[in-house]
Protein backbone atom coordinates (compact mmCIF):
# COMPACT_ATOMS: atom_id res chain seq x y z
CA UNK A 1 0.00 0.00 0.00
CA UNK A 2 1.37 3.30 -1.20
CA UNK A 3 -0.41 5.87 1.33
CA UNK A 4 -3.66 5.94 3.28
CA UNK A 5 -6.13 6.53 0.55
CA UNK A 6 -5.27 3.17 -1.86
CA UNK A 7 -7.79 0.35 -1.71
CA UNK A 8 -7.50 -1.55 1.62
CA UNK A 9 -7.53 -5.56 1.76
CA UNK A 10 -11.69 -5.38 2.22
CA UNK A 11 -12.12 -3.01 -0.86
CA UNK A 12 -9.52 -5.03 -2.89
CA UNK A 13 -11.38 -8.62 -2.40
CA UNK A 14 -14.75 -6.84 -3.21
CA UNK A 15 -13.30 -5.50 -6.60
CA UNK A 16 -11.24 -7.99 -7.72
CA UNK A 17 -14.16 -10.50 -9.30
CA UNK A 18 -15.53 -7.81 -10.97
CA UNK A 19 -12.27 -7.01 -13.16
CA UNK A 20 -11.06 -8.52 -16.37
CA UNK A 21 -8.91 -11.13 -17.06
CA UNK A 22 -5.08 -9.51 -16.80
CA UNK A 23 -3.78 -11.24 -20.66
CA UNK A 24 -4.85 -8.28 -22.54
CA UNK A 25 -6.14 -8.76 -25.93
CA UNK A 26 -2.55 -8.06 -27.67
CA UNK A 27 1.19 -7.61 -26.11
CA UNK A 28 2.31 -9.39 -22.45
CA UNK A 29 0.52 -9.22 -19.26
CA UNK A 30 -1.11 -6.23 -17.69
CA UNK A 31 1.23 -5.64 -14.48
CA UNK A 32 -1.21 -5.75 -11.35
CA UNK A 33 -5.46 -4.59 -11.93
CA UNK A 34 -4.41 -3.10 -7.92
CA UNK A 35 -1.40 -1.59 -8.41
CA UNK A 36 -3.01 0.58 -11.34
CA UNK A 37 -6.49 1.32 -9.79
CA UNK A 38 -4.65 2.51 -6.87
CA UNK A 39 -2.19 4.95 -9.42
CA UNK A 40 -5.71 6.15 -10.98
CA UNK A 41 -7.41 6.98 -7.61
CA UNK A 42 -4.51 9.28 -6.88
CA UNK A 43 -4.28 10.74 -10.04
CA UNK A 44 -7.95 11.36 -9.75
CA UNK A 45 -7.81 12.52 -6.12
CA UNK A 46 -4.85 14.67 -6.53
CA UNK A 47 -5.93 16.45 -9.92
CA UNK A 48 -1.99 15.76 -11.18
CA UNK A 49 -0.97 15.58 -14.52
CA UNK A 50 -0.70 11.88 -15.44
CA UNK A 51 3.20 12.57 -15.68
CA UNK A 52 3.33 12.83 -12.34
CA UNK A 53 2.07 9.35 -11.05
CA UNK A 54 4.36 7.92 -8.71
CA UNK A 55 6.19 4.97 -9.88
CA UNK A 56 5.44 3.10 -6.90
CA UNK A 57 1.57 2.21 -9.18
CA UNK A 58 3.94 1.66 -12.22
CA UNK A 59 4.54 3.52 -15.40
CA UNK A 60 2.36 6.79 -16.00
CA UNK A 61 1.86 5.89 -19.20
CA UNK A 62 0.06 2.34 -18.66
CA UNK A 63 -1.64 3.42 -15.72
CA UNK A 64 -2.92 6.13 -17.94
CA UNK A 65 -3.14 3.90 -20.88
CA UNK A 66 -5.24 1.07 -19.30
CA UNK A 67 -7.60 3.88 -17.19
CA UNK A 68 -7.83 5.14 -21.22
CA UNK A 69 -8.98 1.54 -22.62
CA UNK A 70 -11.31 1.00 -19.63
CA UNK A 71 -12.77 4.10 -20.26
CA UNK A 72 -13.49 3.31 -24.15
CA UNK A 73 -14.74 -0.18 -23.34
CA UNK A 74 -17.05 0.21 -20.71
CA UNK A 75 -15.21 -1.51 -18.36
CA UNK A 76 -15.17 0.77 -15.72
CA UNK A 77 -18.96 1.32 -16.80
CA UNK A 78 -19.51 -2.52 -15.89
CA UNK A 79 -17.56 -2.29 -12.62
CA UNK A 80 -19.85 0.52 -11.03
CA UNK A 81 -22.93 -1.34 -12.21
CA UNK A 82 -21.85 -4.07 -10.68
CA UNK A 83 -20.67 -2.70 -7.62
CA UNK A 84 -23.93 -0.46 -7.31
CA UNK A 85 -26.58 -4.04 -8.33
CA UNK A 86 -24.47 -5.56 -5.21
CA UNK A 87 -25.06 -2.28 -2.79
CA UNK A 88 -28.62 -2.71 -4.11
CA UNK A 89 -28.89 -6.45 -3.11
CA UNK A 90 -27.36 -6.46 0.47
CA UNK A 91 -30.06 -3.59 1.86
CA UNK A 92 -27.17 -1.28 1.68
CA UNK A 93 -28.22 2.87 1.42
CA UNK A 94 -26.19 4.75 -0.64
CA UNK A 95 -26.28 8.41 -1.92
CA UNK A 96 -23.82 10.21 -4.72
CA UNK A 97 -23.80 14.09 -4.92
CA UNK A 98 -22.10 15.97 -7.19
CA UNK A 99 -20.93 19.58 -6.94
CA UNK A 100 -21.16 21.00 -10.41
CA UNK A 101 -19.72 24.10 -8.90
CA UNK A 102 -15.96 23.30 -8.80
CA UNK A 103 -16.22 21.72 -12.39
CA UNK A 104 -14.67 23.51 -14.77
CA UNK A 105 -12.60 23.58 -18.27
CA UNK A 106 -9.10 23.80 -18.23
CA UNK A 107 -7.97 26.37 -19.94
CA UNK A 108 -5.94 24.52 -22.42
CA UNK A 109 -9.47 22.96 -23.30
CA UNK A 110 -9.91 25.15 -26.28
CA UNK A 111 -8.97 23.90 -29.35
CA UNK A 112 -9.40 20.59 -28.29
CA UNK A 113 -9.22 18.41 -31.61
CA UNK A 114 -12.28 17.97 -33.32
CA UNK A 115 -12.21 14.08 -34.70
CA UNK A 116 -13.20 11.43 -32.20
CA UNK A 117 -10.74 8.98 -30.81
CA UNK A 118 -9.55 6.28 -33.48
CA UNK A 119 -9.82 3.85 -31.11
CA UNK A 120 -12.95 4.52 -29.31
CA UNK A 121 -15.51 2.46 -31.42
CA UNK A 122 -17.80 5.21 -32.43
CA UNK A 123 -21.05 3.28 -30.85
CA UNK A 124 -19.62 3.97 -27.72
CA UNK A 125 -18.88 7.78 -28.73
CA UNK A 126 -22.75 8.74 -29.90
CA UNK A 127 -24.02 9.71 -26.96
CA UNK A 128 -21.41 12.37 -26.21
CA UNK A 129 -20.90 13.33 -29.57
CA UNK A 130 -24.55 14.54 -30.08
CA UNK A 131 -24.21 18.02 -28.87
CA UNK A 132 -27.19 19.00 -31.08
CA UNK A 133 -30.46 18.92 -28.55
CA UNK A 134 -33.70 18.13 -29.90
CA UNK A 135 -35.29 20.83 -31.75
CA UNK A 136 -37.92 22.31 -29.16
CA UNK A 137 -41.28 22.99 -31.26
CA UNK A 138 -42.30 26.31 -31.50
CA UNK A 139 -45.93 27.42 -30.57
CA UNK A 140 -48.33 27.81 -33.35
CA UNK A 141 -49.53 31.65 -34.55
CA UNK A 142 -53.21 31.21 -33.83
CA UNK A 143 -52.20 29.95 -30.24
CA UNK A 144 -50.19 33.50 -29.70
CA UNK A 145 -53.41 35.95 -27.51
CA UNK A 146 -53.79 39.37 -28.96
CA UNK A 147 -51.35 42.22 -28.40
CA UNK A 148 -48.48 39.26 -27.88
CA UNK A 149 -44.92 40.96 -28.92
CA UNK A 150 -43.29 37.44 -30.39
CA UNK A 151 -40.90 36.09 -28.30
CA UNK A 152 -42.16 32.88 -26.38
CA UNK A 153 -41.38 31.35 -22.83
CA UNK A 154 -41.60 27.60 -21.92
Amino acid sequence: MHDRHDLTDVEWARLEPLLPDRTPRRGGRWCDHRQMINGVLWRTRTGAPWRDVPSSYGNWKGVYSRHRRWSGDGTWELILDRLRTECDGDGSEWTVGVDSSVVRAHQHAAGARHEPPKDIPTERLAPMLSCDPQPRPKPEASAEPEGHTGGWVE
